[in-house]
């Protein structure tokens, strides 16, 4: 009797978000956010994104961000360094409108992540450069402002080794 009640219920807000799909949308957006990465000092960065809307509920963006830049200098040794991490990625989007405006949003996706580092002692300089494929994934909370306007505050897990805190804000077209 359950599995029947379960299934009825399912068939119910399946029409209903049927019924209640949107045409779909672009949006483009940009973000700041504040990343951590394991053994080092928590870093600020940014990014854009850009996404297609194909309901209420689902949506496929792709972004660039600076995750971490860093630029140190070490006056006993007269030795520069400098690195950045950079993440490039492509993911679903799955959300859950709430009321008045507000929704909450997972996020599953496929990421590249890039450092490049460079040190400089005296008359020798180093580079080098290194990217990883991970899977990416991520909780946020979303609010519109208007229609085309609106504001977004996540949490990602591009890696094991790093967190990513970001607000956002993006305008659909």
């Amino acid at each position: 009797m359950f599995k029947k009640i379960a299934f009825a219920a399912a068939l119910v807000v399946a029409s209903a978000a049927a019924s209640a799909q949107q045409a779909p949308q672009w949006y483009a957006g940009v973000d700041a956010s504040s990343t951590k990465i394991e053994g080092a000092d928590r870093e600020g960065g940014g990014g854009v994104f850009v996404g297609y809307t194909f309901s209420p509920n689902l949506a496929v963006e792709a972004g660039w961000h600076r995750l971490a830049e860093a630029d140190l200098y070490y006056w006993d040794l007269d030795a520069r360094a400098k690195a950045k991490f950079d993440q490039t990625d492509i993911s679903l989007i799955g959300t859950l409108p709430l009321s008045n405006g507000f929704g909450v949003y997972g996020r599953l996706g496929y990421n590249h992540l890039k450092i490049k580092a460079s040190a400089r002692a005296g008359n020798v300089t180093v580079s080098e450069s290194d990217s990883e494929d991970k899977v990416l994934y991520g909780l946020g909370l979303s609010y519109a402002f208007s229609p085309q306007i609106a504001g977004r505050l996540e949490v990602q897990k591009p890696h094991s080794d790093i967190t990513k805190v970001a607000v956002g804000v993006g305008f659909n077209f």
